[in-house]
């Protein structure tokens, strides 16, 4: 690469990323510079910056920023997506590893397949709220995959619902804010989500609104544990929830990679 600063495109089911290998953590990623690299008109596009840092103990850390600058402490799209790059760039090899995040450290297993199965961690199920769009009321699940989530499991056809707003919550129950899905069960161990996530709208998929909708169904059913299918606009991944922890499989792609030019990078800093 020449002098300007190095980023890739990922996405993992349409779930989409800037990725910036930063291993010496030499990057001053403002907010203003986030905000820009993920506006689809004026930058890259992306839901979502994912920064590649080398600690000095440990494993390499997936710094993850929303598209408005935020900082989020998961995102299991994200997870798949790093993990992805840090194999092909030969940072890491196939099969399984250890990456930090801000929720805690990730077990990964990227496959031969270009799927990566990712650990998310322990599920918590907190509580039940309502979520509200369009003035209806939908009841969910408060759901704690390392971030918040209120998953609500309806009749109403997902495809039918308007997202481009966020949907109401409780603030008092969620006073950083929540990532909402709306959840159709297709079948036993099936499923379909649409999510609005906190910093950055409606998404193609969400890694942690996933497993935070199979949770909720689970909840439902009177289960805890259990497997399913979920189906996101951008395709389909595959959960696993267990008594001590979850697993969240899916594609995770690369199409490019190039150089951000200086001038205009340095010129987000002033």
């Amino acid at each position: 690469m020449g002098v300007g600063v190095e980023f890739l495109k990922g996405h993992g089911t349409e779930n989409d990323f800037v990725v910036l290998p930063d291993p010496d953590g030499v990057l001053d990623l403002t907010e203003a510079r986030v905000r820009a690299l993920c506006d689809r008109r004026r930058g890259l596009g992306a839901d979502g910056v994912l920064r590649v840092v080398r600690p000095d103990f440990g494993p390499w850390f997936m710094d993850y920023r929303n598209a408005d600058g935020s900082i989020a402490e998961m995102c299991g799209n994200g997870v798949r997506v790093f993990s992805k790059y840090l194999v092909d760039a030969g940072l890491a090899a196939a099969g399984e590893f250890t990456i930090g995040t801000r929720a805690g450290e990730r077990h990964v297993v990227v496959h031969d397949d270009g799927t990566v199965t990712a650990d998310m961690g322990r599920v918590l199920v907190t509580g039940t709220g309502t979520a509200t769009v369009g003035g209806s009321a939908f009841s969910g699940v408060a759901v704690d995959v390392g971030n918040p989530h209120l998953a609500c499991v309806t009749e109403v056809p997902v495809a039918e619902l308007d997202l481009k707003l966020p949907p109401g919550h409780d603030p008092v129950q969620f006073p950083h804010g929540v990532n909402v899905e709306f959840v159709n069960v297709l079948d036993d161990g099936a499923l379909r989500m649409r999510v609005h996530e906190r910093g950055v709208g409606e998404t193609r998929s969400c890694g942690t609104g996933t497993v935070a909708s199979v949770a909720s169904w689970l909840y439902g059913s009177g289960r805890r544990t259990g497997k399913a299918t979920v189906d996101v606009p951008g395709g389909q991944v595959s959960v696993v929830i267990e008594e001590d922890g979850s697993t969240l499989t899916g594609p995770a792609v690369l199409p490019a990679r190039g150089e951000l030019d200086q001038a205009w990078w340095d010129a987000l800093g002033d």
